[in-house]
């Protein structure tokens, strides 16, 4: 019980804190909606099949912007402050805070995620959409997108500095995840690259569940991305231990 009090007062005090701070505005709310309003406002289609192939990665993109925009503040806000330092110190495991730090930003990025959606209702037919699996893949994406966020906030100092390295990651990903070019038409020695990246398989779900074109199995993208989430999860803790504890 005690564990379920401190989660959800971490989390609520992040929320009323960090989550309407200008970087979060600019970075996880107006850039994706932005670039979704732009991506609609130039498809000439009005018949929906442009604008519903932009659906994966116009959802992808805001995830990911959303999720590690978040992090980039709320850690680097209370690394400055030692707030985070408290909590550290204070009575509950490394685990439940980590999960605390990252549950309001996974819950964001889901949000946001759906943004774009919301504006293809007025101009599209969203019919036969798989609305089960495209749940599924964009929890996933806001889950592995926020531990990467978490584990780039860790190793910053301000939020100039999260932002920065944030970028050298997210924008790369935008092209080599397959969110509006294909993997296959990348070049060759891309292409591995491509497949090292989470949300690679995230996009893939997600196309098969609104356009049906994904060409990797749901089962086996499924288990890729739980084991990058187990994977940043631990990272993530270990890094905390190593530059804050230890």
């Amino acid at each position: 019980m005690n564990a379920w009090i401190a989660f959800w007062n971490v989390l609520k005090k992040d929320i009323k804190n960090y989550y309407l701070k200008p970087p979060n505005i600019s970075w996880g709310i107006i850039f994706p909606l932005s670039w979704t309003l732009m991506q609609f406002i130039r498809t000439p289609s009005t018949q929906g099949i442009d604008i519903r192939a932009l659906l994966p990665g116009l959802m992808a993109m805001s995830i990911l912007f959303g999720t590690t925009s978040m992090l980039a503040v709320t850690i680097t806000f209370e690394r400055r402050g030692r707030s985070f330092d408290r909590l550290l110190s204070a009575p509950i495991s490394l685990t439940t805070l980590v999960l605390a730090k990252i549950s309001g930003a996974i819950l964001f990025g889901t949000i946001i995620a759906f943004s774009p959606i919301i504006l293809a209702v007025f101009m599209t037919d969203l019919l036969g959409i798989d609305w089960g699996l495209a749940i599924i893949s964009v929890l996933f994406m806001a889950v592995t997108s926020t531990l990467l966020g978490l584990a780039i906030a860790v190793s910053s100092k301000e939020v100039f500095e999260a932002q920065t390295y944030s970028n050298f990651f997210r924008f790369p990903m935008l092209f080599l995840s397959g969110l509006f070019l294909p993997i296959e038409r990348l070049p060759v020695f891309l292409q591995p690259i491509s497949y090292c990246l989470p949300l690679t398989y995230g996009v893939d779900m997600l196309k098969r569940a609104i356009t049906y074109t994904g060409y990797m199995n749901v089962w086996i993208n499924t288990l890729i991305l739980f084991g990058f989430t187990v994977l940043l999860f631990y990272y993530c803790k270990w890094s905390i231990e190593r530059k804050w504890i230890l």
